[in-house]
């Protein structure tokens, strides 16, 4: 009796393993709630450059940017293309602080753009909304709703302006 659990326990803890691993990395790949990606039909530091401007002329502020591969390229190392533009503006800030000093862990937000193997790049970031829901407070839910379509306007622009 018992070699035929020991022979079922040979299949199925390693179909269990498997699949645990597969859920694992499911996991890790399913962005979080709100999370919205669109590829650019740009090519990568053009679309940088287009979002820089697209940024700008929705009237918010690039509060600063962060790239692993050009950091590594100045190593010497050539890696995907990436870049995180930080993006927010000082009056928004204020209405923020004022409404939540935790939610200032969340400023400046964040847009994340990557090169694809094709040479085009995708852009992801999170709704303003999906943000700064967490929160629970009424005056942030406001001020995200309406950072919501400008971030969308933001990604729009670069894609075709």
């Amino acid at each position: 009796m018992r070699r035929p659990l020991r022979i079922a326990a040979q299949f199925v803890v390693p179909a269990f393993l498997l699949f645990a691993g597969s859920a694992a990395t499911l996991a890790q790949s399913t962005p979080f709630p709100g999370t919205v990606s669109v590829k650019m039909p740009h090519g990568f530091d053009a679309s940088v450059a287009r979002l820089e401007k697209a940024i700008e002329s929705n009237r918010m502020g690039l509060v600063a940017q962060a790239s692993a591969s050009r950091g590594a390229a100045a190593r010497g190392v050539k890696i995907p293309g990436n870049a995180v533009l930080m993006v927010f503006r000082n009056d928004l800030a204020v209405r923020m602080l004022a409404a939540s000093v935790a939610a200032g862990i969340e400023a400046p937000l964040r847009i994340y753009l990557t090169e694809n193997a094709d040479g085009t790049a995708t852009v992801t970031y999170r709704k303003p909304s999906a943000v700064f829901a967490p929160y629970r407070s009424a005056e942030l839910d406001r001020m995200a709703r309406e950072l919501d379509p400008v971030f969308e306007k933001i990604v729009k622009d670069a894609i075709g302006g």
